[in-house]
């Protein structure tokens, strides 16, 4: 690496790095596999879930935004990536996919933050979206979860409709994927004209971290525990397979103990920051190093996402642009 590069990714970990430094497990299985039997209707094998938009050598393929406000940090970062109008398309059936998997509280960091779900749902219909859709497939129970959370309230608040997943609304769809084929999908994937993927950083027992990718599990019913068994191509394949308009990693607080259930304040670290871009895997690499400093070349699922030509796990050769708000 060149003196110049490093001194790229020290700077960008530095910016990263400054700030305060069973149960559940059973119940996800007992609630998933109530939702594991084929649904009646089958959804066409040719449906589109590339929602990614053109590439522009002029903007950043990532922002780093830091700040108090997590609303702030949204629009800001949203504005220097060249703005909500090279995204969302006056008539969009927006899709947002935040992590709401489990029944805690804001402050416990397992889910995605409240504020910055409601913001991009603003930003969408602030941009003419015919209708802005908030949606997970939770671990614990649903309602629960987008209640505790924090996230079905402030996301109704801010004009959307949340949707929560019933059995009735997965279709069956073939994902042609290397170790996937047919899995239910939740509805709303697959009616959206765009979809923005809303993650939060956490630490995952498994997989080291659970961010970008690892989020799209929230789009699947059925046995989901099946897919561990080959966790990494399974991560690819879902990435290959639901490629979001936008990615915001959602890093205001970060888990960094005890993921991804979490439930312990001295697990969570206040950063104050969000990532966000149209590389979905040099995102992820960047917040793998910068807060877990493992070398996103050992996470297998992003090398062979970079194979599929998804993105790039050398963050540091993406165009990137770090903003103090």
């Amino acid at each position: 690496m060149s003196a110049e590069s490093h001194t790229r990714r020290e700077t960008l970990l530095k910016i990263m790095r400054v700030g305060g430094l069973g149960a559940a497990a059973a119940g996800a299985g007992v609630w998933l596999q109530s939702r594991s039997h084929r649904p009646e209707e089958r959804a066409a094998l040719s449906f589109q879930s590339h929602f990614s938009v053109p590439p522009d050598d002029s903007l950043p393929e990532m922002v780093v935004a830091k700040g108090d406000s997590p609303g702030t940090l949204v629009r800001r970062a949203v504005e220097e990536l060249g703005g909500i109008l090279r995204f969302i398309a006056r008539g969009d059936v927006v899709v947002i996919k935040p992590n709401v998997a489990w029944d805690r509280t804001p402050a416990q960091a397992a889910n995605t933050n409240p504020e910055v779900v409601a913001e991009m749902v603003r930003l969408c219909l602030e941009a003419g979206s015919k209708k802005v859709v908030v949606t997970d497939v939770t671990c614990n129970e649903p309602r629960r979860c987008f209640e505790r959370s924090g996230i079905g309230q402030a996301s109704k608040a801010a004009g959307a409709e949340v949707i929560l997943p019933e059995a009735r609304r997965f279709k069956e769809v073939n994902l042609r994927g290397d170790v996937l084929g047919e899995w239910p999908i939740l509805d709303p994937f697959l009616q959206a004209d765009k979809v923005i993927n809303i993650p939060v950083a956490k630490h995952h027992d498994l997989t080291g971290v659970t961010l970008g990718m690892k989020n799209w599990y929230g789009i699947l019913g059925g046995m989901r525990q099946r897919l561990h068994q080959n966790i990494h191509e399974s991560l690819a394949d879902l990435a290959d397979f639901m490629r979001p308009t936008l990615t915001l990693i959602d890093a205001y607080r970060v888990l960094v103990r005890n993921g991804p259930t979490g439930g312990s304040l001295n697990d969570v670290l206040v950063k104050k920051t969000l990532v966000a871009g149209t590389d979905a895997v040099a995102l992820d690499a960047f917040v793998a190093q910068a807060y877990w400093n493992i070398d996103p070349r050992t996470l297998r699922y992003l090398t062979l996402a970079q194979a599929r030509g998804l993105g790039k796990v050398d963050f540091e050769s993406v165009r990137t642009r770090t903003i103090q708000v």
